[in-house]
């Protein structure tokens, strides 16, 4: 994949790394180092966001998989992680295929609020309180991102998870019409904010939101196009 490294295969699913994340890591490491003691734990910190961000991703892939759909790869890159899945065209697998990602980070929780309550009720605040800065920013990461995803905002997890549960009533065009226009709104409050905070960040999102809203919606009127062309009599031969 062009502009992006190669990091391992896991189950036939090919994993990429941007190369911006190098970049935009760099950043991010120089942003968290006031959290942290010794600086050593920012890096274990951003690498702890990239893992929850993988898991979340394998959660797509496989459940696709399971589905009989096609998922080969994942690139991560500085605005999370992209699982390339193409289930069948039915609502029940590509509903379970969006929901696995966040239900890997609901499956997390347990196991983070374990060690969260372990990390209370020991010394570590005071022993080790770069440790215990980690776990506690851990437990925001994973939660942050699992309500994040659910957001009901195409293309994101929450408004593909929306499309694919309008799918069953409402077909598969109309359905992702209305999630696109539900992205569409979601993607220009998101630029509203970037403006009035001034966030990068925010803008950067909004736009990745906006574009993908708009592709969504081109698709539908693609496959609208398609099925009037395949409902078309056929032209009869002129004498």
């Amino acid at each position: 994949m062009q502009g992006a490294i190669r990091l391992f295969k896991f189950s036939g699913i090919q994993v990429y790394l941007h190369f911006s994340w190098f970049i935009i890591g760099a950043y991010q490491l120089t942003q968290r180092l006031n959290n942290y003691q010794s600086p050593i734990f920012a890096l274990y910190e951003y690498l702890a966001l990239f893992g929850i961000v993988l898991l979340h991703e394998f959660g797509h892939a496989l459940a696709c998989r399971q589905t009989g759909g096609r998922a080969d790869h994942i690139v991560l890159w500085p605005l999370g992680g992209i699982a390339f899945v193409d289930p069948p065209r039915r609502p029940g697998a590509v509903l379970w295929s969006i929901a696995a990602g966040p239900l890997v980070n609901v499956a997390l929780i347990p196991v983070i609020e374990l060690l969260w309550i372990f990390a209370g009720h020991s010394e570590w605040r005071y022993d080790a309180p770069d440790t215990f800065r980690l776990i506690q920013m851990i437990r925001y990461i994973n939660f942050g991102l699992l309500i994040f995803n659910l957001l009901p905002v195409y293309p994101l997890d929450g408004g593909q998870i929306l499309r694919a549960l309008l799918w069953f009533p409402l077909g598969e065009i109309r359905s992702l019409q209305i999630a696109s226009v539900v992205g569409l709104i979601g993607g220009a409050a998101l630029a509203v904010l970037a403006l009035m905070s001034w966030s990068i960040w925010t803008g950067i999102l909004a736009f990745f939101i906006l574009s993908r809203a708009i592709a969504g919606w081109q698709y539908a009127k693609a496959m609208i196009a398609e099925k009037k062309a395949a409902e078309a009599p056929p032209l009869m031969p002129q004498v």
